[in-house]
This record gives C-alpha cells, structure tokens and sequence, in this order.
C-alpha cells in the first residue's frame, strides 16, 4: 500500500524546490488549492494520470513518488514556463515530448498566435475573444467549448474533432479544415471565408449566419445537420454529399459537380448561375428550390425532373458543354 504522508511530503519538498506555491500548482492541475494541501498533509492522494502530470510540473520523475527512490541522488529542476518544455533533463533520460491538456480552462483575452505543436486536448474550455492566428492546431479535440468571438485566421484546424461546442461570433479566415470532424455542434455567425473543408465531415451540426465565401468542400460530408441564411458565394461543392440535412435561405451560384444530396429537407433554396453536373437527389423534395439562370447535364436534369422542381430556369447541358 501507498504511504500518503511519505507521498504528500515528497511533493511538498519538490513543490518548494521548484518554487511555486500549492495555488499555482492547483492552477496548472486545474484543481483546487486545498487538494493540493490535502495531498502534502497526507489525507489523501493524485490519481495515477495526475502523478504523470505532477511530475512533468515539478520537474521530476515517477519513481521520485516511490519509496524505493534516494532523494540524495535527483534533485529536482525548476520548471519553465508553461508553455515552453524544459529543456534541462536528468543526465540518462531520453527527451520526451511534453504533453499540454488545456482543458477546463477559462480563457478570456488570451494571446495564443502562431501556438505550434499542441496537438492535444481544449476541452470543457470556456473561450472569450482569444486570438489563435497562424497557429498549427491540427489534431486537436475541442470538445464541450464555448468559444466566442475568437481569431484562428490563418490556422491548421486539420484532422480536429470538435464536438459537442457552440462557436459563435469567430473569425476562421483562411484556415484549413481539412479532414476535420464537426460534431453535435452549433456554428454561429462565424466566417470561414477561403477555409478549406476538404474531406471534412459534418453531424448533427448547425452552421447558421455564417459567411463561407470562396470556401472549398471538396469531399465533404454533412449529415443529419443543417446549413441555414449562410453566404455561400463562389464556393467549391465537388464530391459533396448531403444526407438527412436541413438546407434554408443559402443560394448556391457555382459549379456544383458529382454531388449528392438524399433525404434532404429544402427551404427557400435558389440556384441562381450555377452548373449541376452528375449531381444526384434521392428522397427528396424539390419544390422549394429555385433555379435562375442554370445549366444542368442529362443526368442531373432527370432527377430535378423525376423531383418535381421547376424547370424553368434550367437550360440543358450538351455533352460539348453547350446547351440545348
């Protein structure tokens, strides 16, 4: 069995060694400051992941924890700052990777442009007017955040899952969001303008008031969610597929090719200068879809036929690109 009290005075002892107090550790464990004191008084214990990052705090190794361990033979290092890795090791240690887990966090008015190499986790995060320009944030789970009015212009969102988070009022100018998972989440009045959506998937997300002007869904996936009184001017749709999704008050004026829309509900859709070629509905109807000015291929004209859309503003695609 454990010894709490010879545990609780060995992090004690490296806590002062280290020089911060049980508040500024509390704060980077994300507890409270009298669990930090319960654990030196030996009333209680970390669990095992918080002895991993116990230790990458003070500076020290696992087995400094154990009883085993000569306290005369390591001493600890001062930790650096908190964003930046030690660079000091303990003669015989492989570098390791320092591992962030920002979450549970209240971040308001923070600063964290061209952060590089996250890579980790954002949850439970409370995010206010904070600025991630230029930052490499690929491979980021961002999971129950509410995140407002914050910059990732310029960013890379890729291969991120972000679930279950309301985002509302930020700026994702430019950024690539490529192979990124949005789900169970609801997006509003966010600019994604020339953001790169390819091979992205939406479920059971909500994307209302946003701007996605000059954006690129190529291989998108959106499913069970809903796109509504969003800008979507000169945005790329090729192999795009929609399924059991809600789509109001957008207008679609570009190319729209080997597309795919099933199970969709429309309302107040227009077409209005686009080309539809290969594009495919199934089980859905097409009433309520407007088309101005458009071109359409055989294929694709059939199926608005068999729909019941009105044809009226459709002009037939020859197999020479001309019309009939």
């Amino acid at each position: 069995m454990l010894n709490t009290k010879m545990i609780g005075n060995k992090i004690a002892e490296a806590r002062k060694k280290t020089n911060i107090s049980q508040a500024q550790l509390a704060q980077r464990l994300f507890i409270s400051s009298q669990a930090v004191g319960k654990w030196e008084r030996g009333e209680s214990m970390p669990d095992i992941t918080t002895f991993n990052r116990l230790a990458e705090i003070l500076g020290v190794d696992l087995n400094y924890f154990s009883e085993s361990f000569q306290s005369a033979a390591t001493e600890t290092t001062p930790v650096e700052p908190l964003v930046k890795p030690s660079d000091e090791l303990p003669s015989g240690k492989q570098e390791k990777k320092l591992k962030w887990d920002m979450s549970r966090g209240n971040w308001v008015d923070a600063d964290f442009s061209e952060l590089k190499n996250l890579h980790e986790k954002f949850s439970s995060s409370n995010m206010q007017r904070c600025k991630f320009i230029g930052s490499d944030l690929s491979g980021l789970l961002l999971k129950s955040n509410n995140v407002d009015s914050c910059d990732f212009s310029g960013s890379d969102i890729s291969s991120s899952h972000i679930q279950g988070s309301n985002l509302v009022n930020n700026l994702f100018k430019d950024c690539s969001l490529k192979e990124t998972e949005f789900s169970g989440s609801n997006i509003d009045r966010c600019d994604f303008s020339s953001a790169n959506f390819t091979g992205t998937e939406f479920s059971k997300s909500y994307a209302k008031d946003c701007d996605f002007t000059g954006a690129d869904f190529t291989g998108a996936v959106v499913k069970s969610g809903g796109f509504e009184k969003s800008t979507m001017a000169d945005v790329v749709w090729n192999r795009t597929s929609f399924n059991a999704t809600y789509i109001a008050d957008i207008v679609f004026d570009s190319t729209v090719e080997d597309c795919s829309f099933e199970n969709c509900s429309f309302k107040k859709v227009t077409f209005q200068n686009a080309t539809l070629i290969n594009v495919f509905f199934k089980n859905t109807s097409l009433k309520r879809i407007r088309f101005i000015d458009c071109q359409a291929d055989r294929m694709t004209y059939e199926f608005l036929k068999q729909g019941n859309a009105d044809l009226t503003g459709i002009s037939l695609l020859t197999p020479k690109g001309g019309n009939e």
